[in-house]
């Protein structure tokens, strides 16, 4: 890494070296951003992100992002192991996800409503491990000439009209923009004043490595029981859900092999035995969101920006998601590419789709209460996800298919993730992609439309020819992060046409 000395001005200063900084710290550096992490943690390795407690679910999103970036590739646990929230069941009747523990299956989805989704598409969903990815993620970074410092904990800031002033212990670090990108309890957050509001917890969830004397007291997977939710999978891995109000976690009492056992043998209703008790944390479902993503030259993503239960799995892919927002919108802000409007973008893209998250998990922490009107509601909704509709809805709505931006835009795949367009030389779209330029995706070869895309030199790339399935197009034009921006259907495209669509985006 490159060894810039105390005084030297980054254009970013990042706090917090977990999967979101380190993928916004990506998309700053590849598009030749000076940047410095500030991790507060020394050693990057703990129980904790490794299996089985490390497991998290990749959304379509996050996946179609690691493989615009090249990253994709680079992962591998997916290829060995199962998610161990899913029981792995037969033939079309294979668990792929769940909403509240309530399953939805393989068979009973129906694809063909996905109308944008190609068979040269990226996957659906897919199992990580945090340290995995941030493996991944830390070694891209370094490559690009990210600097990371472990074991440095921002303990204080200020920011004048140009910069920021970062303070760690006894050293200060100065920058032209901050993110914290710090988790939940976020210093950046709370230094920087801004509102955090939501509500409050209904339950504390353990998640455990232990060994059990009696384990075929049990039953295996996802079970909810009149007084809350235990889930056994890879062995000697628990999760238990005990609808306390959050108490013991927010007591900050030693997690013991007697209290989890107690908990235990009330929520399974069972004289299981715990024999030893290796690793434990808690967690709850308290929801929160910070009301703004930015003050001034500070900006909040990931945990730092909101909080939810880890149910589904949708923070990390939440946060991947604000990084790729960010990241190439403060990149050309930085290096005067774009209006420094565009950055008003981030929060009004982000925040509806973070919103969106934490109801969908307050919705399956209402359905999972020890309650009888609970338990009605619950039973509908298992009904309704029997059903082929029902299932598809709820496979889109965890796997973030649905995912769109609201700007403003004529063409239905505007503000839509691109589809994976595949060429007649068999190329495909997302291979293009890895050097986060704007692409202008030309189907009919138009001399003036690659006229116009080389006025833009680096900023954006202009691709062209014949694709299997284009959905009736001529243009397309996609942005760093593979949202659509503008798209036609006329064979008489031009650049002026586009030159005015697409003059918010662009500083000239």
């Amino acid at each position: 890494m490159k060894n810039n000395n105390q005084q030297s001005i980054y254009d970013v200063i990042i706090s917090g070296a977990g999967p979101v900084g380190l993928m916004l710290a990506c998309e700053l550096a590849l598009a030749k951003c000076s940047v410095l992490i500030l991790e507060k943690a020394e050693n990057p390795h703990s129980p904790l992100k490794q299996i089985p407690f490390g497991i998290r679910g990749l959304s379509a999103p996050s996946i179609e992002a690691l493989y615009r970036r090249g990253l994709l590739k680079e992962l591998e646990v997916h290829k060995r192991l199962k998610n161990p929230h899913q029981n792995a069941g037969v033939g079309s009747r294979r668990q792929v996800g769940h909403f509240a523990g309530i399953p939805f299956h393989d068979g009973d989805i129906d694809t063909s409503q996905w109308k944008h989704r190609l068979p040269s598409s990226t996957d659906t969903s897919l199992i990580s491990e945090m340290e995995e990815l941030e493996t991944v993620l830390a070694r891209r970074a370094e490559a690009l000439g990210v600097e990371l410092r472990r074991g440095f904990a921002i303990t204080d800031f200020h920011q004048t009209a140009d910069e920021v002033f970062v303070q760690s212990g006894d050293l200060s670090f100065k920058g032209k923009w901050l993110v914290g990108c710090d988790g939940s309890r976020s210093v950046v957050r709370k230094i920087g004043g801004f509102e955090f509001a939501g509500t409050e917890p209904e339950f504390t969830g353990y998640t455990t490595q232990v060994e059990i004397a009696d384990p075929e007291k049990l039953k295996p997977g996802r079970n909810l029981t009149p007084t809350g939710m235990y889930l056994q999978s890879q062995p000697g891995y628990l999760v238990i859900q005990d609808f306390d109000g959050g108490a013991f976690h927010g007591s900050e009492k030693p997690i013991t092999l007697e209290h989890v056992q107690e908990v235990l043998r009330r929520i399974s209703d069972t004289d299981v035995t715990i024999s030893a008790l290796h690793i434990a944390t808690t967690w709850t479902d308290r929801a929160r969101q910070a009301i703004t993503y930015r003050k001034q030259r500070v900006f909040l993503a990931g945990d730092a920006a909101h909080i939810h239960a880890p149910l589904g799995g949708q923070g990390l892919n939440l946060g991947l998601g604000d990084a790729m927002n960010l990241g190439w919108k403060l990149a050309a802000t930085i290096q005067e590419k774009a209006p420094e409007s565009l950055l008003n973008s981030y929060y009004a893209e982000r925040h509806p789709i973070g919103a969106q998250v934490l109801d969908w998990s307050r919705a399956q922490v209402a359905i999972m209460k020890p309650d009888p009107h609970a338990r009605a509601v619950n039973s509908i909704v298992r009904d309704l996800m029997s059903t082929r509709d029902g299932a598809t809805y709820f496979a889109e709505r965890v796997w973030g298919i649905s995912l769109k931006y609201d700007f403003e835009g004529e063409h239905a795949l505007v503000g839509h993730s691109v589809p994976n367009f595949e060429l007649e030389d068999d190329t495909r779209i997302g291979e293009f992609m890895h050097d986060g330029q704007w692409i202008l995706l030309d189907f009919n070869t138009n001399a003036s439309l690659k006229i116009f895309a080389n006025e833009y030199g680096n900023r954006m790339k202009y691709v062209s020819g014949r694709s299997k399935d284009s959905f009736g197009l001529s243009t397309v034009l996609i942005r760093p992060d593979g949202f659509v921006a503008w798209a036609s259907d006329s064979e008489t495209d031009d650049e002026q046409s586009i030159r005015q669509e697409i003059a918010p985006w662009f500083a000239r």
